[in-house]
């Protein structure tokens, strides 16, 4: 049986939070440890959660995305309500320091902002490869970066990854007068689907394909692993695989995996 030093370092919250989009998730993770299970592990493991913390809170200006901010509020509460009392002021101390530099850094950015943009299309071709969720991020942080996190062809991609084979867009075809038939017309029938709206749709439609967390639990590799497009992070069998062995899992039930089932 692994110890929960061993247990706590699988989850890799200290290597996640530098990643922009993993950083959220990350803080959130580490907030649920906090108010369920901190007063309850060995000295060693509530420091290296308390440090973990510390640097969440110090990696916030370097962050620019609302729901990191949302992120380390849940955080702050969670060291509020189950720290003791040094530990809770100089997290808080940091913490408060953190959003003064996030401020400012927003403020530098928005100033600066149209000085320096990088091109449409090298934005769409850096977009293409990421993830689903976060192509919704991206989307969030300026104008210029919602227009090509919004291309077609990048949907297109997405929609295959989730659902299959775009090219087979039977479920999504645009219905025009009985010329499907026609190579040209299948062409342009492509060209009509708005593929972030299809995928939307058979996102919302299809629940088994519904993602709650980024993180799945492999049976291939016995541990919580990050998902990258519905498969385990350590490229082994995904989700869509014969030998099915990723179970999805919200963070909340990270503790019920680590602390509350034995290891066998």
């Amino acid at each position: 049986m692994s110890n929960p030093m061993e247990r706590y370092q699988k989850l890799g919250l200290k290597e996640a939070l530098p990643r922009i989009y993993r950083y959220p998730i990350a803080c959130k993770e580490l907030s649920f440890i906090l108010r369920a299970a901190y007063t309850k592990l060995p000295k060693n493991v509530q420091s290296l959660i308390f440090e973990d913390a510390l640097a969440a809170f110090r990696l916030l200006p370097e962050i620019q995305t609302s729901s990191a901010v949302s992120a380390t509020h849940l955080l702050l509460q969670s060291v509020e309500a189950v720290l003791p009392k040094q530990k809770k002021n100089l997290a808080v101390t940091e913490f408060k320091h953190a959003k003064v530099a996030h401020k400012r850094r927003c403020k530098a950015r928005r100033e600066d902002q149209g000085s320096v943009q990088l091109p449409e299309d090298v934005l769409i071709y850096i977009f293409s490869f990421l993830d689903m969720q976060s192509l919704v991020s991206v989307g969030l942080v300026c104008w210029s970066w919602n227009l090509a996190a919004s291309d077609n062809h990048l949907w297109q991609l997405q929609y295959a990854i989730y659902f299959g084979n775009s090219d087979n867009s039977s479920k999504v075809k645009v219905q025009r007068s009985g010329r499907d038939t026609l190579l040209q017309d299948n062409l342009a029938s492509e060209s009509c689907i708005d593929w972030r709206e299809a995928f939307k749709k058979e996102y919302i439609g299809n629940s088994s394909k519904k993602l709650t967390s980024n993180r799945g639990f492999c049976g291939h590799c016995k541990a919580v692993v990050w998902l990258n497009n519905l498969k385990c992070s350590n490229e082994h069998h995904g989700l869509k695989s014969k030998n099915q062995q990723i179970k999805l899992i919200l963070p909340s039930r990270l503790l019920l995996i680590y602390w509350m089932i034995p290891c066998q």
